[in-house]
């Protein structure tokens, strides 16, 4: 589990968390939204140690990363998975050559060794076939699957992902959502996931924390979402949720007829 006590960030006189406190807990996908400028992102950042928050607390299982030297620091991101927004992939390596990084990179393992789990995690994702292909080979949605592969590698305790469905399908956005909720429940993973897609939310929001103005103003459940008398919740539910309907018709509709 990770604990966030009472951080807050400020840039050039401006605070953009003021305050926050969130339980982001293990075994769930736990999912921060809000709108643009609630300071989704910059907690995200915070959390994972892109940022350093101005006071509070920051507890991974109980370790304050705050309080950690150099060599704790790199030790916790051992037990970190990122996905980023963009995927992220090199260009010049295989789909293989991207899930062996981090093993070649933080592993002490044999070549074979890296070998058999990076096939492992290839065939997690349902990429056998394609561990040979380079990423201008294979479509948007498969290089986030490649993505995920490479982020669970070294088989991390703690998964953040930052925005994964962008720039994909409707369709391919399901897939995404269900394996990183898969990923999660079958690996006890902590995953904090970074959106502003509303069918996430309402499919894989095992816990939910809602940004405004750089405050937490709710925290909840999928199911509990829709009965919520925060305004500024609703206001960002209702609004997002029509925003995704129009937009998952005109994809839809651009769609070629079979």
């Amino acid at each position: 589990m990770i604990e966030v006590v009472d951080i807050s960030k400020s840039f050039d006189g401006k605070q953009i968390l003021k305050d926050v406190s969130a339980r982001f807990e293990t075994g769930k996908t736990n999912l921060i939204i809000g709108q643009s400028g609630s300071g989704k992102t910059v907690l995200m950042k915070s959390v994972v140690g892109l940022l350093r928050p101005d006071c509070g607390q920051i507890l991974f299982d109980g370790r304050d990363t705050l309080k950690m030297n150099s060599k704790q620091i790199k030790e916790l991101r051992k037990e970190i998975g990122m996905l980023f927004q963009g995927s992220a992939l090199f260009d010049s390596e295989t789909v293989l050559g991207n899930v062996l990084f981090p093993l070649v990179m933080f592993s002490d393992m044999s070549r074979d060794e890296m070998m058999e789990r990076a096939m492992f995690c290839i065939e997690r994702v349902n990429l056998s076939g394609a561990e040979k292909k380079f990423p201008s080979e294979i479509s948007g949605g498969m290089q986030k699957r490649v993505a995920i592969a490479r982020a669970i590698a070294l088989n991390p305790k703690y998964l953040f992902c930052d925005e994964p469905n962008s720039g994909l399908d409707p369709k391919t956005s399901i897939v995404i959502d269900e394996l990183l909720s898969d990923i999660t429940h079958e690996y006890n993973i902590t995953t904090v996931i970074n959106t502003h897609d509303m069918n996430s939310v309402l499919g894989i929001g095992d816990n939910i924390v809602f940004l405004n103005k750089g405050r937490r103003e709710w925290v909840g459940d999928k199911d509990k979402i829709f009965t919520t008398e925060n305004e500024a919740l609703n206001e960002f539910v209702f609004a997002t949720r029509l925003f995704q309907e129009v937009k998952d018709y005109i994809v839809a509709s651009a769609q070629p007829m079979k």
